[in-house]
């Protein structure tokens, strides 16, 4: 992460230009809010979206993250003017300088938190960086995904890596060249998209994939999506002898003891997350 757990305890006292938050029963809701440059992505936006996703690794009452959008697209990727060298003096942003870049693939993957996308308009170019890094997305039938860098003379460089994992790569590279525009089920064919609401009913498609996420156990899930980045660098001989071993590890948990104990006593088991 590019911030330390001390720094993001105070997360309260830095004032946040371009993003809102809120932290609910468990959850952190994080949403764009830049809507007059399309939510574009600049270096203010980045380092607020880094501290806010490294508080939320930290913070053990946070057990799920959201991210939305104001305004009529949900994401247009990376400011171009941020990429001419352009800087946003006048923001008042007071979040702190990160450690390094804000390298979203890397970023998300080290959140080992459920993330869900909840997409209500358009998302272009750069935002498949956190559409690809969350773990579910959701989005209305009517938005629309493109990787329009071509047009721009750019090649989208990380969200190809991005989607290789989640779209065959003979797609991916027609993505890239081409920008053509998808549709939300075109999307969720690819898992690109991982759940379409129909119209006015984003907010409960989000609200109910909470509860469902947020009525099982924090500290096996933190643990499990740990697991799956860290098990990518291990080779596959050697994969079921590391994981059992990440498995003795989870039993040993508090959520573990209380999960087996709820089982056998017939109730409802009572999360701490640790």
């Amino acid at each position: 992460m590019l911030y330390t757990k001390e720094q993001t305890e105070k997360i309260k006292d830095f004032h946040f230009a371009y993003l809102q938050m809120e932290e609910k029963d468990h959850v952190l809701t994080l949403t764009l809010n830049r809507p007059k440059k399309k939510n574009a992505l600049n270096e203010i936006l980045n380092k607020e979206i880094a501290f806010a996703l490294t508080y939320a690794h930290f913070q053990p009452a946070v057990w799920a993250v959201v991210i939305k959008a104001n305004g009529n697209v949900w994401c247009a990727g990376a400011d171009l003017a941020y990429f001419a060298g352009e800087k946003d003096l006048d923001s008042g942003s007071t979040v702190p300088e990160p450690a390094g870049e804000v390298i979203y693939g890397d970023l998300l993957k080290g959140l080992h938190k459920p993330c869900i996308a909840a997409v209500h308009a358009s998302c272009f170019a750069g935002a498949f960086l956190l559409l690809c890094g969350c773990t579910h997305v959701v989005a209305v039938e009517d938005a629309t995904f493109s990787l329009t860098e071509v047009k721009r003379g750019i090649w989208p460089m990380q969200v190809m890596a991005s989607l290789l994992p989640i779209v065959p790569s003979r797609q991916v590279l027609d993505l890239c060249i081409r920008g053509r525009e998808l549709s939300a089920q075109e999307a969720c064919e690819l898992g690109i998209v991982t759940q379409i609401a129909p119209p006015g009913g984003l907010e409960a498609v989000v609200d109910c994939l909470l509860q469902e996420i947020t009525a099982n156990s924090p500290a096996a899930i933190r643990l499990g999506l740990k697991a799956y980045q860290e098990m990518q660098s291990i080779s596959r001989d050697d994969q079921h002898s590391w994981l059992f071993q990440q498995l003795k590890q989870i039993l040993r948990t508090e959520d573990a003891k209380e999960g087996i104990a709820a089982f056998r006593e017939k109730r409802p088991p009572n999360w701490t997350g640790n």
